[in-house]
């Protein structure tokens, strides 16, 4: 998607704190964190919303949540714990149409959450 910002990071027209990337997924440091460790996971593939997610997309969806997982262990997260974020719509406070999953850790989360 041409106007998409996650779209341009992905192409490389936008720079991005990078975290990781392979084939199907980029991850970049948060512009605007909400813990000492702010991380947004997306897919390269555009997917508006999780509501957008069908049958077909069931192995992109898992690999996203190991592909987290594995970061989250290598920025050393794991100790002291971490949480994952994925909003969905305006209501949910989605502020950019592209399936991205926060990763936020490095100090002690509150809750609930919003």
């Amino acid at each position: 998607m041409s106007d998409c910002l996650f779209c341009k990071l992905v192409a490389g027209t936008l720079p991005c704190d990078k975290v990781y990337e392979d084939d199907a997924f980029l991850a970049f440091l948060d512009i605007s964190p909400q813990a000492p460790t702010h991380v947004l996971v997306i897919p390269k593939r555009h997917v508006p919303a999780v509501s957008d997610l069908r049958e077909e997309d069931a192995d992109m969806a898992g690999r996203l949540l190991l592909t987290a997982t594995r970061i989250a262990g290598e920025l050393g997260l794991d100790n002291g714990g971490y949480r994952w974020v994925i909003n969905c719509g305006e209501d949910g406070c989605q502020t950019v149409p592209h399936i991205h999953l926060h990763i936020m850790g490095g100090r002690k989360l509150g809750w609930p959450p919003g």
